[in-house]
């Protein structure tokens, strides 16, 4: 028995220096190679500009990666990302974080990890044509809800409102369907629907709507990492706390034209040393904290 207690500790001991082995990788290889690469959307105002001078995306999401290259000491690279690559960059490392309108689930949280505290609370909204007389996610039932593959709100619209759900690629794809009539809502989050209708192109959904006044399952936007890397964790919550206390955050949102009801809150909370905080796996993050300050968790 005996024998077999110290072959079980030699394993776990085994695994624990792998798992910090791994931790430690990310931070390590950005700041060898003075690169952070990192997935961001594509051109999904107000999240993101195209700059039709460079062919580029910046603007809000590239904003916040820059802050935290920045911090690092290495050069921005972005790799815009969709719900169907994007996950799979991360795991394969193509790119080194995830800032790119991720809300915090439970299935997500069981493959990647994340930094604790949200930059943003963002859910659903419903695009609709205004003649569709959908004012309530209940208006759904047996009606089709085009969403983007991956996207966490298919599971509510189909068990909760009976929503026949189509998955599509993405934003642009979804929108086309529901003009051509294949789908009778787009959900996607609230922000990038708001601006469809409020932005430069606003003539050309002068036949739409929101459907419904409230969002559909509001959950935490966070920055997300490779499983397991705490250190990783650790170094970008920090940034983020930052980001709130200093009102580098909403800065950047307003200059943007980012909806900052939720980050102006947060703000005021963060000035009192209040931090909103996504579910996460305290005693692996606890300990990464404790190891950055040197002290004993």
């Amino acid at each position: 028995m005996s024998r077999l207690l110290s072959t079980l500790a030699a394993a776990l001991a085994l695994t624990l220096g792998a798992t910090q082995a791994h931790a430690d990788a990310t931070l390590d290889k950005v700041r060898q190679r003075g690169r952070l690469s990192v997935g961001i959307d594509g051109a999904s105002p107000p999240f993101g500009l195209l700059d039709p001078a460079t062919g580029k995306t910046g603007g809000y999401q590239t904003e916040l990666a820059a802050d935290i290259a920045r911090r690092l000491g290495v050069q921005l690279e972005t790799v815009p990302v969709t719900a169907s690559t994007r996950v799979q960059f991360l795991q394969s490392g193509k790119v080194d974080l995830l800032i790119a309108n991720i809300q915090w689930t439970q299935e997500r949280s069981e493959i990647l990890s994340f930094a604790p505290t949200p930059y943003d609370l963002i859910g659903g909204g419903a695009l609709v044509a205004k003649a569709s007389g959908i004012k309530r996610w209940e208006d759904l039932r047996g009606k089709v809800a085009c969403v983007s593959q991956g996207s966490n709100f298919a599971k509510p619209l189909a068990e909760t409102y009976g929503a026949v759900v189509k998955g599509l690629r993405g934003i642009p794809e979804s929108l086309l369907a529901l003009k051509g009539g294949t789908c009778a809502a787009s959900v996607h989050i609230q922000p990038a629907l708001y601006e469809k209708l409020t932005g430069p192109n606003a003539a050309e959904w002068k036949d739409f709507e929101l459907g419904t006044r409230d969002q559909l399952i509001p959950s935490p936007t966070v920055v997300w990492t490779r499983r397991g890397e705490s250190d990783t964790q650790a170094f970008v919550d920090k940034a983020i706390q930052d980001w709130h206390r200093s009102g580098f955050l909403l800065k950047v949102a307003r200059q943007h034209g980012v909806p900052d009801t939720w980050i102006a809150q947060q703000h005021q909370r963060a000035l009192q040393g209040q931090f909103d905080r996504a579910p996460y796996d305290f005693a692996v993050y606890t300990d990464a904290q404790s190891a950055a300050e040197g002290k004993k968790p």
